[in-house]
């Protein structure tokens, strides 16, 4: 398991499920209460998609500084390290399935095709974090197109479902990662 995953299982996770302790607290109250749920589940949209992108970013440091470990000399090493890391996606941009798949597949495979080999799930999942990310969006500049969002309220089970998504997706980013970088350098990274 590489650190960044441990790292999204043991402070990720635990401060998405702090929000859910934070909304059954409410439930004891009336006043308010449904405009409160709303604040928390919109809140809760963008956390997730922030803890997520925050993994992947985490996810492909860990990565490139893997990958460039083997080269022996320090300087084309700070090279191939910048080319893997300069205009990274998804350190300007959300973790959106095509951002992912363009930082990723820096490393020299078709990050999306493996990523559904592994888990046939991945598939869905896929089209999940995109309408993830387009609740964020939403969300974060205020305009809600229902069109875009899939029509749906924001209700817990969706929300939950995400968080299933994300955590699902970040095991397969793992496991792909990890074979890869077996691969090319011969060793497993972790």
């Amino acid at each position: 398991m590489s650190l960044s995953f441990e790292k999204w299982s043991t402070e990720r996770l635990p401060a998405l499920r702090e929000l859910d302790s934070a909304r059954r607290g409410l439930r004891e109250f009336k006043r308010g209460t449904r405009f409160a749920i709303r604040q928390i589940h919109e809140s809760y949209v963008v956390l997730l998609a922030s803890h997520f992108q925050g993994f992947c970013r985490d996810l492909h440091d860990e990565c490139a500084d893997f990958f460039v470990r083997t080269i022996s000399t320090e300087m084309l090493r700070n090279t191939v390290r910048i080319v893997l890391v300069l205009g990274r996606k998804l350190a300007s941009g959300n973790a959106t399935p095509g951002n992912i798949g363009s930082d990723f597949g820096r490393f020299g495979l078709e990050f999306w095709d493996e990523v559904r080999k592994l888990d046939a799930g991945n598939q869905d999942r896929q089209k999940e974090l995109d309408r993830l990310n387009a609740w964020r969006n939403a969300i974060a500049h205020q305009h809600f197109d229902l069109s875009k969002l899939g029509g749906a309220d924001l209700r817990l089970p969706l929300l939950r479902g995400w968080r299933t998504v994300c955590d699902r997706l970040a095991v397969s980013f793992d496991g792909v990662m990890r074979s890869h970088l077996a691969l090319v350098n011969g060793v497993a990274p972790w």
